[in-house]
């Protein structure tokens, strides 16, 4: 679901979401997680992880200043292309249990890594 080495997002809850502008399509696989595309150009904007009902997945592309936000953790690196590489603090080779993730959510929101 994109022309590149990776797929950058940012985990967001459901209560501080909102589109401003524009129609949403469901997208993508057609299973329990949800890929919502613009219905105009078709970029992938947002997704609705399985599991992560109060979670919204959006693509860091998508932001106003996507540099404000660097990668902070990688998953999934054993499906990765060898050598490409983002720089995230946290890297997994599948996904962290439950647990783990939310931990790790919890330390991102008090990372030092995020803009002032």
């Amino acid at each position: 679901m994109t022309g590149s080495a990776f797929s950058l997002s940012a985990l967001y809850s459901e209560e501080g979401f909102r589109s401003l502008a524009g129609e949403t399509v469901l997208g993508g696989l057609k299973g329990p997680t949800r890929h919502y595309f613009c219905k105009s150009c078709l970029s992938w904007l947002f997704t609705r992880p399985e599991g992560l009902n109060a979670m919204v997945n959006i693509r860091t592309p998508m932001l106003e200043r996507p540099e404000h936000f660097p990668p902070f953790a990688e998953f999934y690196l054993d499906q990765g292309i060898p050598g490409a590489a983002t720089g995230a603090t946290r890297r997994f080779t599948d996904a962290p249990d439950t647990d783990a993730f939310f931990a790790l959510t919890r330390e991102y929101a008090s990372w030092g890594g995020r803009p002032a």
